[in-house]
C-alpha cells in the first residue's frame, strides 16, 4: 500500500518559519519521527518513509503554493498513487492555532494551493489535513499575517500541533479516513489541554 503525503508551503528560507508553511513543518516532522531523509526530486523535496507495512512518500512542492497541483499530479502519476491515498497537508485561517481537522473532500476554501490541486486533478474529492492558524490579524492584514512569523506564544503550541499532525498522518494511513477522522478531529481538547 502506498501514499502520497504533500505537506504545502513555499519554499526559500525567508518562508521556512511562516505560518503559511506549517503543511512543510508537520511533513518535516512526521519524516524526523521516522528517521527519513529529504532529497531534492522533479517539483520538490521527497523523502521515502515505512509506517506498518505501508510506504509513504512524503513531498514538499517546489513549486511555491499557488501551482502546487503541478507537483502533487506528477508524483501522484509517478508513484501510481490512488487519489484516495493522497493526503494534503494545509495551513487553515478559519480554525484556531491548536485545531486540526481531517476530512475526505471539500472545497479549497480560499486556499490558493487547493484550489491549485483541484484545478489540476479536475476534482475536490481527496483528503486533506487542515491546521489551524487562527485569524488574528486586522482587516486588510491577512497576507501579512499568513506570511509573518509564528509568534512567541504560538510557538509554546506550535510543537503540540505537529507533532498532532504527525499522529494524523499515521491514523489516516493505519486505519483510514473515516476512522482516522474520528481520531484526529477529536484532538484540539488534547492539543490545548498540553499547552497548559
Amino acid at each position: 500500500m502506498k501514499y502520497l503525503i504533500a505537506g504545502l508551503g513555499n519554499i526559500g528560507d525567508e518562508y521556512a518559519t511562516t505560518r503559511h508553511n506549517v503543511g512543510f513543518q508537520v511533513v518535516d516532522h512526521f519524516a524526523s519521527s521516522l528517521n527519513a531523509t529529504w532529497k531534492s526530486a522533479h517539483l520538490g523535496s521527497i523523502s521515502e518513509a515505512k509506517f506498518k507495512g505501508r510506504t509513504l512518500i512524503l513531498l514538499k512542492p517546489n513549486t511555491y503554493m499557488n501551482l502546487s497541483g503541478k507537483s502533487v499530479s506528477y508524483w501522484i502519476q509517478k508513484e501510481k498513487i490512488p487519489i484516495e491515498n493522497l493526503l494534503v497537508i494545509v495551513d487553515e485561517l478559519q480554525l484556531d492555532l491548536g485545531i486540526i481537522r481531517l476530512r475526505g473532500k471539500g472545497t479549497d476554501g480560499g486556499h490558493n494551493g487547493l484550489k491549485d490541486i483541484q484545478e489540476v486533478l479536475s476534482t475536490s474529492d481527496y483528503p486533506r489535513l487542515r491546521i489551524g492558524i487562527g485569524r488574528n490579524f486586522p482587516i486588510g492584514g491577512q497576507i501579512n499575517y499568513v506570511l509573518g512569523s509564528w509568534s512567541s506564544e504560538e510557538h509554546k503550541i506550535l510543537p503540540h500541533v505537529l507533532e498532532a499532525g504527525a499522529e494524523g498522518i499515521k491514523s489516516f494511513v493505519s486505519i483510514g479516513l473515516k476512522r482516522a477522522m474520528e481520531v484526529v478531529n477529536a484532538t484540539a481538547s488534547q492539543i490545548k489541554s498540553n499547552k497548559s
